[in-house]
């Protein structure tokens, strides 16, 4: 890979990837002080942090159409800059209602950063690197969760969570500025396709059923993650583990340096493993077991061993991702985009549900000093486990597909 291709078009995207991920989890840092400031309940507070991931999911299919007709660097950039719009509308928020405005523009400024970066690496880079890529990519979108858990918690005492999100605002400006200056344009596969026939593809896409098996537990095993680390994971460590708030950042901060260290592992050794001959599709099957081994003892209320547990748990949950690599050979070049964003549709549109769902589940229980009831938290994390052990189940037969070009 030439360094001035990762310079100019890898390192713009992932300026906008980490703050993403910055944005995706800082709520959970800072939920407690949402909650004492605007007096929120727990099915409040999963909507309001679920808002992110609705509107992320609400713009998908969009994007696709958009990034496979515009392409990546005028599309991403221009959505980084509601990303900034979102932030501070946020910050200055005085209601409930405000503040899901803004968390929902958020959300959908932020929806491109994966895939507009896929769009470019499939214009501009190898296909027998792309796992490479999106491994070291999504590794950034890691340090920007890590970046929300123990630092944020630091920050708050000087400075607290409004003036943190007016800096995202203009951190978000940068990064869209990076990204229209410095990515250049390329010609883009299938230009000419009429707007109709692009939207069309879509039906392509969802009719087909080996898409289904490898998206169906990207999006529950990953919606499961995000919902957890993303809000539920520090409540849980409160009151299931007794923890206090500067050990629950520990926890959190764990957790993401485990996943941006998988991020890495899973992108860059499935590319060596598949030149050995064992293909990504084993690696895929074989993280997502892990994965869900981790959760399972989550959900059963295990608190004995959490840095270890919360270690494999990050480390193995980002092997979803992998099924980005493993949809490439399924469809045409020009129709990456709307792959791509036809899967994230379903996860974050899962992720919101699974969000808001935790919170709904607590509310089902009685409250006592302040905390949320051991049963609330094992019915909710049951469901959530069913359902990441049935997407594995019908998984678990299929082979990788070869390549088609």
């Amino acid at each position: 890979m030439q360094p001035r291709l990762l310079l100019v078009v890898f390192c713009p995207f992932a300026a906008g990837y980490f703050l993403s991920f910055f944005f995706r989890n800082v709520n959970a840092v800072i939920a407690r002080d949402l909650a004492r400031d605007f007096s929120l309940s727990p099915e409040a507070l999963g909507f309001l942090t679920g808002m992110y991931l609705l509107a992320f999911a609400a713009f998908q299919l969009p994007l696709g159409v958009l990034l496979d007709r515009y392409g990546p660097r005028r599309v991403v950039a221009g959505l980084m800059c509601v990303a900034a719009a979102g932030a501070l509308v946020f910050g200055l928020a005085q209601d409930l209602v405000t503040l899901s405005v803004g968390r929902a523009l958020i959300g959908l400024g932020v929806s491109g950063g994966l895939m507009g970066a896929i769009k470019a690496f499939s214009l501009w880079f190898p296909l027998s690197r792309m796992a490479t890529l999106n491994g070291l990519y999504l590794g950034v979108g890691g340090l920007g969760a890590l970046s929300a858990t123990a630092p944020v918690e630091a920050l708050l005492g000087p400075f607290g969570w409004r003036a943190l999100f007016y800096g995202l605002a203009g951190a978000s400006v940068f990064a869209a500025a990076l990204i229209f200056f410095l990515v250049p344009e390329k010609p883009l596969p299938g230009q000419g396709q009429t707007l109709r026939r692009q939207v069309a593809a879509f039906g392509t896409i969802f009719a087909s059923v080996p898409f289904w098996r490898i998206a169906a537990p990207l999006v529950v095993c990953h919606a499961g993650y995000q919902a957890l680390q993303g809000l539920w994971l520090a409540p849980w460590l409160y009151d299931m583990a007794g923890l206090g708030r500067g050990a629950v950042a520990q926890l959190l901060l764990v957790t993401a340096v485990a996943y941006t260290i998988g991020s890495v592992f899973f992108g860059v050794s499935s590319d060596a493993l598949a030149r050995a001959g064992v293909s990504r599709m084993t690696v895929y099957k074989v993280g997502l077991a892990v994965s869900l081994a981790m959760f399972a003892l989550l959900a059963a209320g295990v608190t004995r061993g959490l840095g270890v547990i919360l270690a494999v748990y990050g480390f193995t949950a980002i092997s979803a991702s992998l099924a980005y690599a493993l949809f490439t050979p399924l469809f045409p070049p020009e129709m990456t985009g709307r792959v791509n964003t036809a899967s994230n549709v379903l996860m974050f549109g899962v992720s919101f549900a699974f969000q808001w769902g935790i919170g709904a589940v607590l509310r089902l229980y009685p409250v006592v000093d302040g905390r949320y009831a051991a049963e609330g938290y094992a019915a909710a994390l049951l469901v959530l486990g069913a359902l990441q052990l049935a997407a594995i189940a019908w998984l678990a037969p299929m082979r990788e597909s070869a390549p088609t070009r």
